[in-house]
């Protein structure tokens, strides 16, 4: 009666808007949205290295809720599932086979057992075997399938650590792996007492530290003894016949790179004083380099923890980055460190500077290139020829070049100076090639010549082409393009001589598929590899359209439109969905170039605005929202005002067509999209409904910077007040659905930030609601939470926009 009593008392206390909370059970949107969230995936391929195998690759269908009330541990930037010592709701694969591309002819690998969850598949450098990591319920453990014998058995009894990067890493010969394993030794789970023996302190001592908002970081001591006692591992060699040796001892080992001739070893050690601010990948490493029985040859770096990092465009750390094994050479280390500390505000005439050591890395590193923006990657081709990459993010121009890495004082030969913004003018991207261990730039002709491969984007749409590339007279030759009305990308060149590659090719209402194409071939110039089927076969009535337009302020726009199979223009206009999510941009020309192709399929996901379509509402999916800052102005600081005439544009232009009724349109976006969708309803009239999933809504709670934002909140306040549809929920008056993950991990979007919109626009009277949905992280992936999720949204737009 006590208890009752007290019961009784407590409930009189709470506030009556706490107490019309809803208690809903996991609904189930109409079939039609149903039948998207239970079509099977499509199966993938993964060739072998040499183009003549495949592995058919089969996924597993959405996982139930159930399978995600399994323990998680948030630690250093980690989600973790303890019962296997890796990450937590990992994906897997049901079902593999060995298809062969010569004869088509399609087999099953003996000794996997039926029902087996398969992690990982990753061929062997001399395409002699796969590796193979299953998935159980004790832990990740490595098998290997043999192609001679079709045959597959487990290597190790021991499970594999399957955190801080990659499980394990191949030898060139493909006769051997190093392992990273659980340590034998390493005794039960430290029991972490309830009862606190102290304060969690953290300490400014005077350098800077502004650190963008993330989750998932360290929170105490006992997160310490959690996160060594999961991630540290042993190093061990694992030979394909299932012998063993030991390598290294238990330690925190967070990258194993392989040198191309195959007789040493990059090691990466996290080491402490740990963070709570930042990530494990932020914290002291060590990097060593080690011989195969485990002997240290040298210690190359002891890199600081990375809390005080540079901020603004192009900021990196200073001291040693991107360390990487040189791929043309047995063993030749090559890194790059910035000239200007990595502080993008520092004004020197060369911002980064790669070095190299090679075997048996003894005396000084030898100064390399340097290059006049930040650095943005190198590709090998041969011991006089690489492929060098230089960025700038501020003004969005970058540089391809030409350098001979045997003389490193000769300068570098600028292949293309352009703007990343550009699509038009984008010459694509030169094709690598990974044979014995090791990547390359491929080379045809004797060498002489380079492929080019890229998207083909025009004012017509986007059409993947193929060209060969002079490396002495610079010039590209085009020798074979997609054609309407197919849509069709190179996926592998099968070989180079004699101009035999395999593509994958989809049209509007076709599939994607696999096909060999031979390009010298007049009789049979394509062979069809997979016939993959539409799982959706109800959609193939949808009329699918790309449409252009343009702002106010004249920049071209477009958007595809669908249409409910069957509509006709007398039939009347349509409640609308918009779906989009805002891009920055540096130029209006670049802003309102096409992209994508009216030739794809469309293949739908339960987290799609197209869905809808069939429930019969146009769809304006992929609406372009570009926010432009050109010369020295910053894209957001006029957000707000073309957000609005992003929208304005859509909405006239559908209207125009005769296909949009404008007083019944919903506006709607994930993550950033959210974002956009909370500030068009607080700015604008233009809306009957908003759908807003994992948002950020407030962005003084992300105040070093968000998205392509590099300004801190104290640089520009008022930017980033009046880009918070938070200062405006007063104005909010439109019916908003807000969904978010409880267990939302990414960078900025704390489920905060939806609950104390939605307590914002509860406080003024707005029609809201909020959905969180249990165990669920940025994007929804539980069966259960999907269907719920489709019905949320299909509710929402019946009550406020169809029927208004």
């Amino acid at each position: 009666m006590k208890h009752l009593w007290i019961t009784l008392l407590f409930m009189s206390l709470i506030p009556s808007a706490l107490m019309a909370q809803n208690s809903l059970a996991y609904q189930v949107p109409p079939p039609e949205l149903a039948a998207i969230v239970d079509a099977p995936a499509t199966p993938t391929l993964s060739l072998s290295h040499d183009g003549t195998l495949a592995i058919v690759q089969t996924r597993a269908e959405s996982p139930n809720i159930e399978d995600y009330a399994d323990e998680m541990l948030r630690l250093a930037g980690l989600r973790i599932d303890p019962a296997i010592n890796g990450p937590s709701r990992p994906g897997y694969l049901t079902e593999i086979s060995l298809l062969n591309l010569n004869t088509l002819e399609k087999r099953e690998f003996s000794g996997i057992p039926k029902g087996m969850k398969i992690y990982r598949v990753s061929w062997a450098p001399d395409d002699s075997g796969v590796a193979i990591i299953e998935l159980t319920s004790r832990g990740l453990f490595l098998w290997y399938a043999d192609m001679t014998t079709l045959t597959a058995r487990k290597l190790v009894n021991q499970p594999l650590n399957g955190l801080l990067g990659g499980t394990y890493s191949w030898l060139p010969d493909g006769k051997s792996l190093i392992v990273k394993i659980i340590p034998e030794d390493r005794g039960g789970r430290p029991q972490i007492s309830a009862v606190p023996t102290g304060p969690v302190i953290q300490e400014s001592t005077g350098s800077k530290a502004a650190v963008r908002t993330s989750q998932d970081m360290l929170t105490s001591p006992a997160d310490e003894l959690l996160f060594d006692y999961y991630a540290k591992a042993r190093l061990i060699r694992v030979n394909i016949d299932g012998s063993t040796q030991n390598l290294l001892p238990t330690d925190l080992y967070t990258g194993i790179d392989i040198a191309p001739g195959g007789e040493f070893l990059l090691i990466n050690r996290v080491t402490k004083p740990y963070s709570y601010q930042v990530g494990y990948s932020s914290w002291p490493t060590i990097v060593g380099i080690y011989s195969l029985d485990g002997q240290l040859v040298r210690e190359m770096f002891r890199i600081p923890l990375m809390e005080d990092v540079p901020t603004g465009y192009d900021a990196t750390r200073p001291g040693p980055r991107s360390i990487r094994w040189r791929q043309d050479a047995p063993a030749s280390l090559w890194w790059v460190e910035a000239l200007d500390k990595g502080d993008p505000a520092v004004e020197v005439p060369f911002r980064d500077q790669l070095y190299s050591l090679e075997a048996p890395f003894k005396g000084e590193p030898i100064p390399q290139f340097k290059t006049r923006l930040r650095f943005g990657g190198i590709s090998w081709v041969t011991e006089d020829l690489a492929v060098m990459g230089e960025r700038s993010s501020k003004t969005r121009q970058t540089i391809t070049s030409f350098v001979n890495p045997s003389k490193p004082e000769a300068k570098p030969v600028v292949v293309w100076d352009r703007s990343s913004e550009d699509r038009y003018t984008n010459p694509g991207s030169f094709v690598s090639t990974s044979t014995k261990g090791r990547s390359l730039i491929l080379t045809a002709d004797k060498g002489r010549t380079l492929f080019l491969t890229g998207s083909g984007s025009s004012p017509e749409g986007d059409r993947p082409f193929l060209d060969k590339f002079d490396i002495k007279t610079q010039k590209t030759t085009r020798i074979w393009q997609s054609e309407a009305p197919y849509y069709e990308s190179v996926s592998r060149i099968l070989d180079p001589d004699k101009l035999v590659i395999l593509t994958t090719r989809q049209s509007a209402t076709e599939p994607a598929n696999y096909f060999i194409r031979d390009l010298k071939s007049r009789k049979q110039p394509l062979t069809r590899v997979t016939s993959f089927t539409d799982p959706l076969p109800f959609m193939q009535g949808v009329n699918k359209e790309r449409i252009t337009y343009f702002r106010n302020d004249g920049v071209q726009l477009t958007a595809t439109l669908y249409t409910p199979a069957g509509w006709k223009k007398e039939d009347g206009p349509l409640p609308t969905l918009m779906w989009a999510y805002p891009v920055e941009y540096k130029s209006k020309d670049a802003a309102g170039q096409i992209s994508g192709s009216p030739y794809t399929f469309t293949r739908l996901s339960p987290n799609s605005a197209i869905p809808f379509v069939t429930q019969g509402y146009a769809i304006l999916d992929n609406t372009a929202f570009p926010i432009i800052g050109e010369g020295d102005a910053e894209p957001n600081d006029t957000f707000v005002e073309q957000l609005v005439a992003n929208a304005q544009a859509a909405i006239d232009k559908a209207a125009e067509m005769g296909v949009t009724d404008p007083k019944r349109v919903a506006v709607g976006g994930h993550s950033y999209g959210a974002f956009m969708t909370a500030n068009l309803l607080a700015h604008c009239d233009l809306f009957a409904a908003g759908i807003a999933r994992s948002g950020a809504y407030n962005r003084t709670l992300t105040p070093f910077g968000f998205q392509s934002e590099r300004r801190t909140y104290w640089e520009a306040p008022e930017v980033y007040y009046k880009m918070s549809p938070f200062s405006y929920a007063d104005r909010i008056t439109e019916p908003l659905l807000m969904i978010h993950g409880i267990a939302d991990n990414n960078s900025g979007t704390f489920p905060i930030q939806s609950e104390r919109l939605f307590a914002a626009l509860k406080g003024h009277g707005a029609p809201a609601r909020l959905v969180m949905l249990p165990l669920e992280s940025h994007g929804y992936s539980a069966r259960e939470s999907q269907l719920h999720m489709l019905w949320e949204m299909n509710a929402w737009l019946d009550k406020y926009v169809k029927n208004k």
